[in-house]
C-alpha cells in the first residue's frame, strides 16, 4: 500500500509550518500510535535590536537570490521591485523596513509522506505462510521524500516495534581445527535440544552448518606432499585427520534437526600451522552467499562463529603473496567449498561489516575466554555483532546461543545506508524510559510488542547536487525493513521563473530577477543606467575624499561619479566617500555602545539617560534606592545605576550586611513598632512608611539563624528576634510573640537564707562527727573491760614458769622384764 500525501510549508517567512493536505489512495490518517509527524527546523530568528554582527544575512558582494538563500538558512531575499533597503536580511526585519509579505523570498525545507504502514501485531504461533508475513510491517513510515535548503534542517520521526514469533535462521560456523575436538564431540546433538530452546522463542527456527580452517598456502599450512593427505602425520594426540580446508558449507538451513545431527557426527577436526584461524573468509562467504545457505528474506539472521584461536586478519594474506583485496563476492564451487583461498586476501572488519548490513545478518562470537578481549574488540566494529564466552568443551553453547539471540531481540538499532556525503543525519533515541537521548541511535532492553521511536533530523551541507535526485535507507540492523528518503537539495528562488529579459525598470539593459537588475555585459549599476566604458574611465575622481585617496576610501564602488558603498558582515559603510561605518565603535557585554547608542563613524551616541565613551553609564537611580527611599541603603555609592557597596555589605541596594554592628538596631525599632505597638515608630504613619519588611511570630527562635538580637526596652522588659536572608534576598525576620518582662528580687533575703542554710549544714556535719566519735570511744572502753574479765590465773602462780626436773620412761626396759 503506498501513501501519496504531500507536506506544504506555510505561514510567515522563517517559519515552518508542516501540514496535511489530503491522500491521493483515500487511505485514513493513521491512527494515533501510528500517526507520523515531522517537524520543521527553522534556526532562530535574531530580533530587530541585536547588533549588525549578530546577523548572519548582511554581508557583502550578495546580490542575488540564490546568493542569500546560500549565505545563511535563515536569511530571506525581498523581490519587489522599489525595495531600497539591503535586500537580504532576516525575514522580519525585511518586513519591518516594509517588503511585502509576498515579495519575501525565503525557501523553506519541506518534508513528504509517501508511504506510511502502521504496525502490525505478529501473535505467537501464526504461521507465516498462512497468515502473510510479507504483509508485516515492524517499521513505520516506509517512504518519504525531502526537499531541502542548504543549512535549514528538518525532523522526522521513526517508530519501530518487533514482531512476536518471528522466523530465526541460525548458521552454525565452527572452527575445525585440532583444538576444537573436544568442542565437536559436545555439540554433536546440538540440533534437537537446541530446537527446543528455540521452540519457546520462535515456532519457525531452522539450522544450518559450515566450517573452517584457514587457507591452503604456505605458511598457513604445510604443503609438504605427506600432509597433503593427512596434515596430522607428525601429531601427538591425533595422526590422522582429513585434509585441510579453507571453508566448507555442509547444511543449508532447514528446518530437519535431525539431518543437522547426522551431518555433524561425519565431521571430523583437521589441522593448520599457525595459531590464528581463516575465520574471516568463512563469515564472509556465509553472509554473501545467500542463495548457497537458504537465507530466508522474512526471517531474523543469526551467524554463530564458535572458535578458540584469534582470526587472520587482511594483509596476512601477503605473507602468502595474496596481494588482491577481498571483493566481497561469494566464492563457493559445486562442492560448496571456498575456492578464492589461494587468490584474496583475508577480508577487512570494514568489508564484513558492510555485507552482514547488507543481508541483515546478527553476528554472534562464541569465543573462549583466552581470546575474549580480541573479539570484543571485532564486535564494536560490526554493526550487530555481540560475544558470548564458550566453555573449553563447548558446554554452554545452548544457553549461549539463547541468551544471545534474547540479547539481539532486546536492542534496536538504526543504520543508514547509502547516506550521501554532503546529507548529515542527527539521531534522538526514545525508548521506554521516555528520556530523549540525543545523539543515540539505539535502544536497550526492549521487550517484544513494545515501540520505540528515534528522531531524525536531516540537513544539507551544501549545493553540489542542486535540483538531483537522490536516495538511501535508514533501517534497523538485522531487519530486512527500512525505511526509503528521496532527496533533493534546492538553492533557488521561485522569483527566478518570474525573470523579466530587458526590462524598462533596468533601462532596456538588463533582466530583472527577484527584484534587481542582472545588467548586460555593456551596462553597469543598480539600474543599469550606467555605459560600461563610462562608468571605468570616467568620473572616479568624484569619489575621491581627496587627491591621491582611495575610491571610495577603499569601502565601495564609484559608479558615474557617486560611491556605491559596500556591506561587510559586521555592518554598513556610509558617508559620501564610504568613510564611516556603523560598527567600529567598542562593545560592552556582547553589544555595540552597550546596546544603548547607536555607532557613528567610530562614536557612540548615546540614548537618552545613558552617558560615557560607549554609553554603558546609565543615570537612574531608581535601581539603587531602597523601599524607603535610601540610596544603597546608606552602605555605598550609586554609580551608573548600580550600588557600589561598602566592604562587608553586598546586594542590590547594599541591604545585606550580616557582618555590620547595626544590624539588630536598624530593625528593632520596626519589631517593636509593629510587634508591640510601642517605640519610637509608633505614632503617626511611621512604622508603615520606614517598616517593609514582614515579622513572622514563633514560639521558637532557631539558635542556627544567621543573625540573633535581643533588646530591653524602657520598661526592662526583653524582646527576642532573628534576622537571616531567604533564598530570593530578602531580609526575614522572626520573633517571639511576647516580651520578657520579670520583677526584680530582694537581694537581701535571698543573701540570708543562702547563709543560714549554709550555717545550719555546718552545725549538723559538726554534731554528726561528735556522735560519731563518742559511739567509737565507748566500744573501745568496753572491750577492754571485756579484755581484762578473761585473766583466771592466781597471784602466786607464774603461768610461764617451768620446773628443773624431767622425767622419761624407758619403753624397752618395759618389755625385757615382762619376758623373765
Amino acid at each position: 500500500m503506498s501513501l501519496s500525501t504531500d507536506w506544504f510549508v506555510g505561514g510567515s517567512p522563517g517559519e515552518g509550518h508542516v501540514l496535511w493536505c489530503g491522500s491521493s489512495s483515500g487511505r485514513a490518517i493513521p491512527d494515533k500510535e501510528d500517526l507520523y509527524t515531522a517537524n520543521l527546523f527553522q534556526p532562530p530568528l535574531r530580533s530587530s535590536g541585536s547588533r549588525p554582527s549578530s546577523n548572519p544575512c548582511i554581508a557583502d558582494q550578495v546580490s542575488s537570490c540564490q546568493e542569500c538563500v546560500l549565505l545563511h538558512p535563515s536569511c530571506a531575499w525581498c523581490a519587489h521591485k522599489t525595495f531600497s533597503k539591503y535586500r537580504c536580511n532576516l525575514p522580519e526585519q525585511l518586513l519591518q523596513q516594509g517588503c511585502p509579505p509576498n515579495d519575501v523570498a525565503a525557501p523553506q525545507s519541506v518534508v513528504s509522506l509517501l508511504q506510511a504502514v502502521p504496525h502490525n501485531h505478529w501473535q505467537h504461533g501464526w504461521s507465516p505462510r498462512g497468515n502473510g508475513i510479507d504483509n508485516l510491517t515492524q517499521l513505520s513510515p516506509q517512504h518519504i521524500a525531502l526537499t531541502l535548503r542548504p543549512g535549514q534542517k528538518v525532523r522526522f520521526p521513526i517508530s519501530v516495534r518487533q514482531a512476536e514469533d518471528y522466523p530465526v535462521d541460525l548458521y552454525y560456523l565452527m572452527d575445525l581445527s585440532l583444538s576444537m575436538h573436544n568442542d565437536l564431540h559436545t555439540i554433536r546433538d546440538l540440533g534437537p535440544v537446541l530446537a527446543d530452546q528455540m521452540a519457546k522463542l520462535t515456532s519457525n527456527f531452522r539450522l544450518g552448518f559450515g566450517s573452517f580452517v584457514d587457507k591452503l598456502v604456505s605458511p598457513f599450512i604445510n604443503v609438504g606432499e605427506r600432509y597433503q593427505e593427512n596434515p596430522c602425520t607428525e601429531g601427538r594426540v591425533f595422526r590422522n585427520c582429513p585434509p585441510t580446508f579453507a571453508y566448507n558449507h555442509i547444511l543449508s538451513l532447514t528446518a530437519d534437526t535431525e539431518h543437522f545431527r547426522q551431518e555433524l557426527l561425519k565431521q571430523k577436526v583437521s589441522a593448520n600451522k599457525d595459531s590464528p584461524e581463516g575465520g574471516f573468509d568463512a563469515m564472509l562467504q556465509a553472509a554473501v552467499c545467500v542463495e548457497q545457505l537458504g537465507w530466508r528474506k522474512e526471517a531474523t539472521h543469526l551467524l554463530l562463529m564458535a572458535t578458540d584461536a584469534s582470526s587472520h586478519l587482511p594483509l596476512d594474506g601477503r605473507i602468502a603473496g595474496l596481494l588482491q583485496p577481498h571483493d566481497g563476492q561469494c566464492h563457493l564451487d559445486s562442492e560448496n567449498q571456498y575456492s578464492a583461498t589461494d587468490r584474496l586476501d583475508y577480508p577487512s572488519l570494514g568489508l564484513l561489516g558492510e555485507k552482514f548490513s547488507e543481508n541483515n545478518i546478527n553476528l554472534i562470537f562464541a569465543i573462549t575466554v583466552e581470546v575474549a578481549d580480541m573479539y570484543k574488540v571485532y564486535s564494536e566494529l560490526i554493526p550487530g555483532a555481540t560475544v558470548g564466552i564458550l566453555a573449553d568443551d563447548s558446554s554452554n553453547i545452548i544457553n549461549l546461543i539463547v541468551e544471545a539471540y534474547s540479547k539481539i531481540r532486546s536492542k534496536v538499532e538504526l543504520e543508514a545506508f547509502e547516506q550521501p556525503e554532503d546529507i548529515s543525519l542527527m539521531f534522538t533515541a526514545l525508548c521506554g524510559d521516555g528520556q530523549r537521548q540525543a545523539g543515540q541511535r539505539f535502544c536497550h532492553n526492549v521487550k517484544l510488542g513494545e515501540t520505540v521511536s528515534f528522531e531524525v533530523e536531516v540537513e544539507a551541507k551544501g549545493c553540489a547536487e542542486h535540483g538531483r535526485n537522490r536516495s538511501f535507507m535508514i533501517k534497523p540492523l538485522g531487519m530486512t525493513e527500512a525505511l526509503h528518503i528521496s532527496i533533493r537539495v534546492d538553492c533557488g528562488c521561485l522569483c527566478l521563473a518570474e525573470a523579466q529579459d530587458n526590462s524598462s525598470e533596468c533601462n532596456n539593459a538588463g533582466t530583472l530577477e527577484c527584484g534587481v537588475c542582472r545588467c548586460n555585459p555593456s551596462h553597469i549599476g543598480p539600474t543599469c543606467e550606467c555605459p560600461q566604458k563610462s562608468a571605468l574611465f570616467g568620473g572616479r575622481d568624484a569619489c575621491r575624499e581627496a587627491e591621491g585617496s582611495p575610491v571610495c576610501s577603499g569601502r565601495g564602488h564609484c559608479i558615474c561619479g557617486t560611491c556605491v558603498c559596500h556591506t561587510s558582515e559586521y555592518g554598513n559603510f556610509n558617508g559620501q566617500f564610504c568613510e564611516c561605518d556603523d560598527f567600529s565603535c567598542d562593545n560592552f557585554q556582547g553589544k555595540i555602545c552597550s546596546g544603548h547608542g547607536s555607532c557613528q563613524c567610530g562614536i557612540c551616541k548615546c540614548d537618552a539617560n545613558w552617558t560615557g565613551e560607549i554609553c554603558n553609564c546609565s543615570q537612574n537611580e531608581t535601581a539603587c534606592l531602597t523601599a524607603d527611599g535610601t540610596v544603597c541603603s546608606k552602605r555605598g555609592e550609586c554609580v551608573c545605576g548600580r550600588c557600589i557597596c561598602d566592604e562587608g555589605s553586598h546586594g542590590n541596594t547594599c541591604e545585606k550586611c550580616p557582618s555590620c554592628s547595626d544590624i539588630c538596631s536598624a530593625q528593632r525599632d520596626c519589631v517593636e513598632c509593629k510587634l508591640f505597638n510601642t517605640g519610637p515608630l509608633a505614632s503617626g504613619q511611621k512604622c508603615e512608611m520606614r517598616c517593609s519588611e514582614t515579622i513572622t511570630v514563633v514560639e521558637n527562635i532557631d539558635s542556627s539563624i544567621e543573625q540573633l538580637c535581643t533588646y530591653k526596652d524602657d520598661d526592662g522588659c526583653v524582646m527576642h528576634f532573628a534576622l537571616f536572608e531567604s533564598p530570593g534576598g530578602y531580609m526575614n525576620i522572626t520573633a517571639l510573640q511576647d516580651k520578657e518582662c520579670t520583677q526584680g528580687q530582694k537581694v537581701l533575703p535571698v543573701v540570708l537564707a543562702v547563709a543560714s542554710t549554709v550555717l545550719g549544714l555546718g552545725l549538723l556535719a559538726l554534731l554528726i562527727w561528735k556522735l560519731l566519735v563518742s559511739l567509737h570511744d565507748r566500744r573501745e572502753v568496753a572491750r577492754f573491760i571485756q579484755e581484762q574479765g578473761k585473766a583466771c590465773w592466781e597471784a602466786e602462780t607464774n603461768p610461764i614458769y617451768k620446773g628443773t626436773v624431767s622425767t622419761f620412761t624407758n619403753v624397752a626396759y618395759a618389755s625385757s622384764n615382762s619376758k623373765q
